[in-house]
């Protein structure tokens, strides 16, 4: 036990030692942490990596209750979620705002969220990464092109990436316009109605009950792929939550403070659970620095092969003696999770949700002569050192302007 002691010790030191050195080499605190963590050779130490669902006593997290009332057990139950009653929800010592809720998923309702992701959120009239450098006609039907191949991933000697593969991010509602930074009235879209529920319901059960998911990005993270450090702050209004719901492969996510000096605190995130940051913790520097993968053998997660609302099963997950709104969760078909389980054996799927307008807000008018000029490809969250750096950019005419 000594030994142990000595060993944390020291390594509380070393990591302490490398946050102090940061001013000396003249590189921020958070980047430092970032390349820490996203460091393949040799690989890094996760011992200091908090993990909410096997959390015992932590002195920077403690366990806290949401009002049970706050949402009914029947719209839970719609939107695939546990009783309010039954969640476990995370504070830490520091970040007023910021709650963590570790899976407070129904057994099965994760299926219905992978495969929208893949298969119905991607669908036009959503933009995705794969539209800036590819014809409308290619990119129509990314799950067409797609499922066969996937299906026979395990018998398959490899061949070049299927667009689904390729796919990086998909913007839902009010289009995020990744060269100015913005949303703008005139660049939406109907927001989905399943995941606009099922938003409301978890922020109504954080004390948000007044939250409209207006737009969401949706991030997709191949086994070596990274999200840069960045802070949320184009939505006009801050003081609505912003909602982050992960599925498929854990990761390392970092949160910050307010300057990039400050260094950040890391953590697992797991498929299932919820990030919710509002208040001080809304504008706090953040970042992915690595997928972890599953262990050899055992590729799923457990929380998305639980018994329960199965793939292929006849049952549906809301009992009809419970009161409350209509389910929106479907049954995946075998043959769809086929693809899905196949895709997320090695990746994982965020989505962020956000409010962009406050009450009896408008978008400010814009000058379309300064409208973005720039076209832009590629990956916008891929970057050595962690900056998040935006979609390559393109040279371009400024006689001949691309508009977003």
């Amino acid at each position: 036990m000594y030994v142990i002691y000595l060993f944390r010790v020291e390594r509380s030191f070393v990591m302490a030692k490398m946050a102090a050195s940061v001013g000396e080499h003249g590189e921020d605190a958070f980047r430092t942490l970032f390349k820490f963590y996203k460091r393949r050779n040799p690989p890094p130490d996760f011992s200091d990596v908090i993990d909410c669902s096997k959390i015992g006593k932590h002195d920077k997290v403690y366990e806290t209750e949401l009002d049970p009332a706050a949402v009914s057990d029947g719209d839970a139950r719609s939107a695939g979620l546990h009783p309010i009653r039954d969640w476990r929800v995370f504070r830490l010592q520091g970040y007023p705002g910021f709650m963590y809720i570790s899976n407070p998923f129904l057994p099965g309702s994760q299926q219905h969220w992978v495969k929208q992701c893949l298969k119905t959120y991607p669908q036009k009239p959503n933009v995705c990464n794969l539209d800036m450098h590819m014809a409308p006609t290619e990119t129509h039907d990314i799950w067409g092109k797609s499922a066969d191949i996937l299906r026979k991933a395990g018998s398959r000697i490899r061949e070049p990436k299927t667009l689904l593969e390729k796919l990086r991010w998909v913007t839902l509602g009010y289009h995020y316009n990744w060269g100015t930074k913005t949303y703008s009235a005139d660049h939406y879209t109907e927001f989905p109605s399943d995941l606009r529920s099922l938003s409301a319901h978890v922020a109504t059960a954080c004390q948000f009950p007044g939250f409209k998911a207006e737009a969401g990005i949706l991030n997709y993270y191949r086994s070596d792929s990274s999200l840069g450090i960045h802070v949320d702050e184009s939505e006009l209004d801050h003081t609505q939550p912003l909602l982050s719901f992960s599925f498929g492969q854990s990761a390392i996510f970092l949160l910050g403070g307010t300057q990039r000096e400050d260094p950040p605190i890391a953590m697992y995130v797991h498929s299932g659970d919820i990030m919710v940051m509002s208040g001080h913790s809304r504008l706090l520097y953040h970042a992915v620095p690595r997928v972890v993968p599953a262990p050899k053998g055992d590729p799923l997660h457990a929380s998305l092969e639980e018994e329960g609302f199965r793939p292929g099963s006849e049952k549906g997950l809301v009992q009809d003696s419970i009161q409350g709104e209509p389910s929106i969760i479907q049954t995946v078909a075998e043959e769809d999770w086929a693809v899905c389980s196949s895709y997320i054996q090695t990746s994982r799927v965020n989505m962020t949700i956000r409010q962009v307008l406050g009450l009896d807000q408008t978008f400010p008018t814009t000058d379309k002569r300064t409208e973005a000029v720039m076209e832009y490809t590629g990956d916008y969250h891929y970057s050595q050192d962690g900056e998040n750096v935006g979609l390559k950019r393109k040279r371009n005419d400024p006689s001949n302007p691309v508009k977003s």
